[in-house]
């Protein structure tokens, strides 16, 4: 039986489709449950960052799992300030997403092609942020 002719619930090849991107929401949300169940503030949770650790300079990434714990609690001004970037990749995550999974829905590949001054500019805004918040004047970045 076809979906015109009363068959129930999608069919299986739009449940294919939508395997992948419902399956990614699922894993996101699992780490994201862990990080607003073990919080990353008391020390002994989490390793340590290795390049701060080194170094003792911050990577892009330091301060992550304290953002992603309090955007799951909620508080979005100590996520942006825990790590502004992570923060704004959570939402910028959420917009890709919904995107993928409409256009899985329709039957339609996600394709997302940028052009090479687009990656290099997300790798220079990385590496401004990495080093304005190693800075005395850049330390409302810092974690």
């Amino acid at each position: 039986m076809g979906p015109r002719s009363g068959q129930a619930g999608p069919p299986a090849g739009r449940l294919r489709r939508l395997a992948t991107p419902l399956g990614i929401l699922a894993t996101v949300t699992a780490a994201f449950a862990y990080v607003g169940t073990v919080d990353p503030n008391e020390p002994g949770h989490y390793p340590v960052c290795p390049l701060l650790k080194i170094t003792g300079a911050f990577c892009p990434g330091c301060g992550g799992l304290r953002s992603a714990h309090a955007f799951i609690h909620g508080d979005l001004g100590a996520a942006f300030s825990a790590n502004a970037i992570a923060t704004t990749g959570y939402f910028l995550f959420a917009a890709v997403w919904v995107i993928w999974l409409v256009r899985a829905w329709r039957g339609q590949p996600l394709r997302i092609a940028l052009a090479p001054v687009w990656w290099w500019s997300i790798g220079a805004l990385l590496l401004v942020f990495t080093v304005v918040r190693n800075l005395p004047f850049g330390s409302a970045l810092a974690p």
